[in-house]
């Protein structure tokens, strides 16, 4: 069992980075794979079953409700952003945006909130170190608010589940330091961001969505956060066996892993009711901010790049020193409060 384990958990952590129909069919690769890991381990039941397919319902809703609402309110949404933009200064309207959708994405999910996040820059059009700077601020602010709830992400949607706590949970563990995180990220912005006059071709665009497209990604997910119930069911042996002795420390540091795979996945392996909250609070934290140093770290991040035609060049060298600072910060703090 437990090599049979070990082997889905490498194909999980690098095939994405080697194959690219895997990478283009994450969804699909690790819904495989988290039916493979919970055969092997020995744990797929009805009851599993069961528990895998109603796991992801809010979540999907939430990203198709909140997907098509931004279709139908585009435009006057778009208008009333550029009208605030031209009133306001042009670093404190994008710090009140990073603040905003940070706070909200736990509500309208990080997919949206990244949608959104896309749509304004595409309106502001800002010169290109300013964009990318703006955006990987925004992406660690979303990451960060979206845990607060089930509905904001699929790493808080497998981590609830998999503790078997209430919807209130996650925002009762870190949500002062999630809500002080993300106002600190917004002031740093309005401080940190120096806009200048756009000479240069903004890449991507703000291109309106179709129904078949927001469909399809509320498919994805739903197969996404299913795949990742059924892979956190099957680690939960090795977890046990593993992990739960290892100081929540080196847990901490040992998941900016998550900056190279997304943090969801890692949540799903690692994750397990008999950790303490305590480790939790650590292995969490250390999850939700290394999650925004890569692209492929947080799903937010992988929208925003790919919409906007950021490279990983481009996000590792800003997004990773910023992570690293934010990793010190916390570890600090956490080793105060601990």
């Amino acid at each position: 069992m437990t090599v049979g384990l070990i082997i889905i958990l490498l194909l999980v952590l690098f095939l994405p980075f080697f194959v690219k129909p895997v990478e283009q069919n994450l969804e699909v690769f690790l819904f495989i794979m988290g039916l493979l890991a919970a055969i092997i381990a020995g744990v797929l039941n009805w009851e599993l079953f069961t528990h895998a397919l109603k796991d992801p319902i809010n979540i999907t809703l939430a990203v198709l409700i909140a997907g098509l609402l931004f279709k139908w309110l585009k435009n006057p949404i778009e208008k009333g952003i550029l009208k605030i933009s031209q009133a306001m200064n042009i670093r404190l309207f994008i710090a009140i945006i990073i603040i905003v959708l940070g706070l909200i994405s736990s509500v309208i999910t990080a997919i949206v909130a990244a949608i959104v996040l896309v749509a304004i820059i595409s309106i502001l059009k800002l010169d290109r170190k300013t964009q990318i700077q703006a955006v990987i601020l925004a992406c660690f602010s979303i990451g960060l608010g979206a845990v607060l709830t089930p509905l904001g992400e699929p790493l808080s949607t497998i981590t609830t589940s998999k503790l078997n706590e209430d919807f209130f949970f996650l925002f009762n563990l870190i949500g002062i330091e999630v809500i002080v995180a993300v106002l600190i990220i917004g002031i740093f912005a309005f401080f940190f961001l120096r806009p200048k006059q756009n000479t240069e071709k903004v890449t991507g665009g703000n291109q309106e969505e179709s129904y078949k497209e927001i469909i399809i990604r509320s498919i994805y997910i739903y197969l996404f956060v299913m795949g990742l119930t059924l892979l956190g069911a099957g680690f939960e042996p090795l977890v046990n066996r593993y992990l739960l002795d290892l100081s929540p420390s080196l847990l901490y540091w040992i998941n900016m892993i998550s900056a190279i795979l997304d943090n969801a996945t890692l949540a799903a392996a690692e994750i397990s009711p008999a950790m303490s909250h305590e480790t939790v609070h650590f292995l969490l934290l250390g999850l939700i901010v290394s999650g925004g140093m890569l692209i492929p770290g947080n799903i937010p991040n992988i929208i925003s790049a790919n919409k906007l035609g950021i490279t990983s060049k481009e996000w590792a060298k800003y997004g990773f020193p910023i992570g690293l600072v934010l990793m010190v910060v916390f570890y600090i703090y956490l080793i105060i409060v601990n």
